[in-house]
């Protein structure tokens, strides 16, 4: 009996990218059951996919400082594997792969290669021009001959326990979209003037309007802000969610409005509509990957009068750079791709 081709991933965060490496997990898992999967993930994030099908997780703590490479070490316990993703170019990972015993240590391309990650590879993935980060993610798949798809699927695990919770808190509501306001940095942020309108046209539609968000500080502020002047919202779930939890509100929401953030990508996940906002990267890179119809952006204006010219002519990826830029999306913007959504949901 042979023994199975056993393969090693390390990507450590966050939540929107691990979403993201589901997808590739996901599609080896469907044609290569046979590949056993071990993946290096980050204590956080392990928190939103623990219990998938099929994967062995070895968690690092970041926050335990040095002690967490050797940790990582010590449950390798020596194993070598037949190939290892490098999927994160961070230095932290980069230094963490060194630690990973692999006859195979597959990287990213050149172009998206920084912090001497071409150094911890010695095969690299095919570079992609204009390719969303859960399409270059794919290109590690590619390496192992695995068949494409032509659309991504995800395999998030959510036990029973997390779907009747999530129906309990929502069962009065009927139709309801979920506004995760809060991105991991304030310049993401949309405005609170802009959220309560979308919440007003939304209730005006007969939709109830959630609030979803994590438990920092600055979901904290901008939920507290978005209640204090809007009677429009029917529930607030911030802070009062697991992930898994989470996933399962967003699995059942009708719609979903969120900036550049996790949540936009875990309901994606859940096949569940976003309507995604963006003023800082490029949405085509790394907006919500089934709904970039509704998706409102203007990082096109500002990139161009940052730099001169046009996305297309500018280095794939580049940041468009300032604390006020979301606030050059207007309110009517955004709501006509929220009824674009809607309006595709109704269509279904």
């Amino acid at each position: 009996m042979s023994t199975p081709f056993q393969l090693c991933i390390l990507r450590l965060s966050a939540i929107g990218d691990v979403c993201h490496a589901v997808a590739m997990v996901t599609r080896i898992q469907q044609y290569r059951p046979d590949i056993k999967i071990t993946w290096i993930i980050g204590k956080i994030e392990h928190q939103l996919i623990e219990g998938m099908p099929g994967v062995e997780f070895i968690i690092y703590d970041k926050k335990a400082g040095k002690a967490a490479k050797e940790q990582v070490k010590n449950a390798l316990n020596g194993r070598v594997f037949d190939a290892l993703f490098v999927m994160q170019v961070a230095l932290r990972a980069n230094l963490l792969s060194r630690v990973v015993k692999a006859k195979r240590r597959i990287g990213f391309d050149w172009k998206r290669s920084k912090e001497g990650h071409r150094l911890f590879a010695n095969e690299y993935i095919e570079a992609k021009q204009y390719a969303h980060v859960l399409d270059g993610f794919m290109g590690f798949a590619d390496k192992l001959d695995i068949p494409k798809v032509q659309t991504p699927s995800w395999k998030m695990p959510v036990s029973e326990d997390d779907w009747e919770w999530a129906a309990r808190q929502t069962q009065s509501l009927g139709k309801y979209v979920v506004i995760s306001p809060a991105a991991s940095k304030a310049e993401r942020n949309w405005t609170v003037h802009g959220y309560v309108a979308v919440a007003k046209h939304l209730s005006d539609k007969g939709y109830k309007v959630v609030l979803c968000g994590g438990p920092g500080p600055l979901d904290a502020d901008i939920s507290e802000r978005i209640l204090a002047q809007s009677d429009c919202i029917a529930l607030n779930l911030v802070a009062k969610t697991s992930l898994k939890q989470m996933l399962a509100v967003l699995a059942k929401a009708d719609l979903v409005l969120a900036p550049d953030t996790g949540p936009a990508h875990m309901a994606t996940a859940m096949g569940t509509k976003v309507v995604g906002l963006y003023a800082h990267s490029n949405y085509r890179r790394t907006g919500p990957y089934l709904s970039q119809e509704c998706t409102a952006s203007v990082y096109e204006i500002h990139i161009k009068e940052q730099k001169g010219k046009k996305w297309v002519y500018l280095p794939w990826g580049i940041r468009a750079k300032g604390k006020d830029l979301m606030t050059h999306l207007l309110v009517q913007s955004v709501l006509k791709k929220v009824d674009l959504a809607l309006s595709q949901l109704d269509s279904e």
